[in-house]
C-alpha cells in the first residue's frame, strides 16, 4: 500500500487567503499609526510650540544683524 500526498485545494485560496490577513494587516497598519502618531508627531508639536513661545523673532533678527549675516542690513557699529 502506497500513501499518496491529497492534491491542494486551489480553488478559492486567494480568497480564503484574504478573508484570514486581510483584517490582521488592517489592524496592524491602524496600530501602527497610532502608535507613530502618540510617539513621534504629539511630543514634535509640543516642542515646537514650547520652542515658539518663548522665540522673540526681532531679538533674534538684531542678533544675525550685528553677526554680519545679511548683505542688505549693514550692522550697527558700521
Amino acid at each position: 500500500m502506497t500513501m499518496s500526498l491529497p492534491k491542494p485545494v486551489m480553488r478559492g485560496l486567494l480568497s480564503k487567503r484574504l478573508r484570514f490577513h486581510l483584517p490582521i494587516a488592517f489592524t496592524l497598519s491602524v496600530v501602527a499609526a497610532a502608535v507613530f502618531k502618540y510617539t513621534v508627531t504629539e511630543p514634535r508639536k509640543q516642542a515646537y510650540a514650547d520652542f515658539y513661545k518663548q522665540y522673540d523673532a526681532m531679538k533674534e533678527f538684531n542678533a544675525m544683524k550685528e553677526a554680519g549675516i545679511f548683505e542688505s542690513v549693514r550692522p550697527s557699529g558700521e
